[in-house]
């Protein structure tokens, strides 16, 4: 008899839309610092739900003030995406798009931030944009195509890569006023 599956956490993202002083649509990224399960990669600020959260727009909004500094007074939560199971970690993760009023400088939290990242959505939606190969990480038993979006010289991939796949589609379609 296989040993029962613990039950998922709830976690909850914010996908920080805004447009700069050209017009162009740009979303903040996270890159995390090389410590942690997750070191190194590129996300979305947020985090695991805490029992002083009322709900998990209330997580997405406190994590993104703990995680870079940006007060959930300078963002405006346009809707959610679906949730994102991710089986290794074992999180269910809500991921809340954003329209923010960006600071004139980012205040990060050091111990778990390296770099905040602004994105040109136009960008992530050019041919080159997407690529899949093949990778062989730690712990994994044999090499497995991974998809990806470029990032300057990093990768976004995994649940982030997911979320930003399903949210392309909408943004192209005006689905948000940002």
């Amino acid at each position: 008899m296989p040993a029962p599956t613990p039950p998922l956490r709830d976690a909850a993202v914010l996908l920080p839309l805004y447009r700069d002083d050209a017009n162009q649509l740009r979303m903040i990224v996270i890159r995390r610092t090389d410590f942690g399960v997750h070191g190194g990669q590129l996300a979305f600020p947020g985090g695991k739900r805490e029992l002083q959260d009322a709900t998990l727009e209330a997580t997405a909004l406190r994590e993104t003030e703990e995680e870079i500094g940006l007060p959930s007074a300078q963002v405006r939560v346009l809707g959610k995406l679906p949730p994102i199971v991710t089986e290794v970690s074992g999180f269910r993760i809500w991921p809340f798009v954003g329209h923010i009023e960006p600071p004139a400088q980012w205040r990060w939290q050091p111990t778990e931030i390296a770099e905040v990242l602004s994105v040109v959505v136009d960008d992530l939606l050019l041919p080159d944009a997407r690529v899949t190969e093949t990778w062989q990480l730690p712990g994994w038993l044999a090499p497995m195509a991974v998809s990806f979006y470029r990032v300057g010289p990093y990768p976004l991939w995994g649940a982030s890569y997911h979320m930003v796949r399903t949210l392309l589609p909408r943004l192209v379609a005006g689905e948000w006023e940002v």
